[in-house]
């Protein structure tokens, strides 16, 4: 057990020592999950990876009765707690004004348009569809995007070879990609139709 891991736990049984010790090493790679979800988001949205890690780290040293395994499965509930929080934060911009979700980036699900921005809400519902025909493929997104995990990482978590699942997140990433531009264009003949 690592001694990240015996500080989550302990923080998980209410140690408030053990909390101080743990942000040192927990924010900083929190900060940079955040800042990777956030990289290229709209500029008019309040939400940036400081608040978004705050929110985050909140949430999480207020889940009791966790086993914590090890750092993989932190990072992996945060991946989690930060997606829920983006999917909120979007909801309430929505129901403020209309089509003023947020967009983020979606660097690693595909290469030749990596730098695209996809709306959250429309990548929540992607992978909300993506684990009902397969979870284990919508974990895969969750981790590698919303986590930031490796493959070795996933391997770890998902307790398959790497080989496994290189390939499990090749079949992912080309779906997510294609589910998500049949909905931008969906959305496109939509507008146009509209005007």
């Amino acid at each position: 057990m690592t001694e990240l891991t015996k500080l989550l736990n302990q923080i998980a049984q209410g140690d408030q020592q053990a909390c101080e010790l743990a942000i040192s090493r927990i924010y900083p790679e929190l900060k940079k999950i955040a800042s990777g979800y956030l990289k290229n988001e709209r500029q008019n949205t309040n939400l940036q990876p400081t608040s978004l890690v705050h929110e985050a780290y909140l949430k999480l040293i207020n889940i009791n009765q966790i086993n914590w395994q090890d750092r993989v499965h932190f990072y992996a509930t945060a991946a989690k707690v930060m997606r829920e929080i983006l999917i909120d934060a979007a909801r309430k911009r929505m129901a403020l004004k209309r089509f003023g979700g947020i967009k983020i980036t979606l660097a690693g699900i595909a290469t030749d348009h990596s730098n695209q921005n996809t709306d959250i809400l429309m990548l929540n519902d992607a992978l909300e569809k993506l684990a009902k025909a397969d979870p284990d493929r919508a974990r895969l997104v969750e981790l590698k995007f919303f986590g930031g995990l490796t493959i070795e990482e996933m391997a770890d978590v998902m307790q398959q070879s790497t080989a496994t699942i290189k390939r499990q997140w090749t079949v992912a990433r080309a779906w997510l990609f294609n589910t998500l531009q049949d909905e931008k264009n969906t959305n496109q003949k939509g507008n146009n139709n509209d005007g």
